[in-house]
């Protein structure tokens, strides 16, 4: 496998050993190779290998024996195949060609409910609201909102073309390694709805997530308004046989990911 350019490399490489391990290439308990093996493989910094492998340890893929090195952990399909992906990511796994059109990019006093997601005593945070397209289609509009730390990173960039996440992760080697989604249904108030193109008052799939990165720094917290008509989420579990206390803790979470309507879709 060659490094893509325009991707984090450290991501790249997680997503290599992550697919390794799904397909057997290592099994429970065994080794995998060394921060240094893989740094030559791929021609990376020790660094660029140790992140990777911090994201697979966060997965819950590998755990780490200080000074003998990374091994695959058990019960793998029970952590779940669940990762956080940005916009561009869904619309890409759906085959849709995804763009975004700011509607709003100004500093404000945070709402006291994004004071405490963010767990911030900043006076000002930034605003960022966006219409999210997928092949020029509204899909969904998310507001944003980013400590100014966080969020002076992103002046200069084309945020109607790069995500938060690529632009954190590939220019400042800020990694997003953990985040919170909360689900519920919500009523398109008049703005929503009419960038949306819906009716006042139409159902939209409210996701609201919390995105934070090393040291549980907190990145941004968002609210993002999907039109209900353009997208679902589907789930896929699974259970394991060899196990007999799933009746205790639940069917574990295998998938879990949108599913967008496309043209070819609408039209049937």
């Amino acid at each position: 496998m060659d490094l893509e350019s325009g991707r984090p490399r450290h991501e790249q490489i997680s997503d290599w050993l992550r697919e390794q391990i799904d397909d057997g290439a290592y099994g429970t308990d065994e080794k995998l190779p060394s921060e240094k093996e893989i740094g030559e493989r791929f021609d990376v910094s020790r660094v660029t290998v140790r992140r990777a492998l911090q994201t697979l340890e966060n997965e819950d893929y590998i755990y780490r024996r200080q000074g003998l090195g990374s091994f695959v952990k058990e019960q793998r399909a029970a952590q779940g195949l669940v990762r956080l992906t940005d916009f561009a990511q869904d619309m890409a796994q759906a085959g849709l060609e995804a763009r975004s059109v700011v509607e709003h990019h100004a500093p404000e006093t945070p709402p006291p409910d994004v004071t405490v997601h963010l767990n911030t005593d900043e006076q000002k945070v930034m605003r960022l609201d966006r219409l999210r397209l997928g092949d020029d289609r509204p899909v969904a509009f998310d507001r944003t909102w980013l400590p100014m730390f966080y969020a002076q990173l992103l002046e200069g960039h084309n945020l109607e073309h790069e995500t938060i996440y690529q632009i954190l992760e590939t220019e400042y080697d800020i990694p997003i390694l953990r985040g919170s989604y909360r689900i519920t249904a919500a009523n398109a108030d008049p703005a929503i709805a009419d960038v949306l193109g819906v009716d006042e008052g139409t159902a939209l799939l409210l996701i609201e997530r919390l995105s934070l990165t090393e040291g549980e720094k907190r990145v941004y917290y968002q609210r993002r308004y999907y039109r209900s008509d353009r997208v679902a989420y589907e789930m896929e579990l699974a259970r394991d046989p060899s196990r007999r206390d799933t009746g205790t803790h639940g069917m574990p979470l295998h998938d879990f990911e949108p599913v967008f309507e496309t043209d070819a879709d609408a039209d049937t």
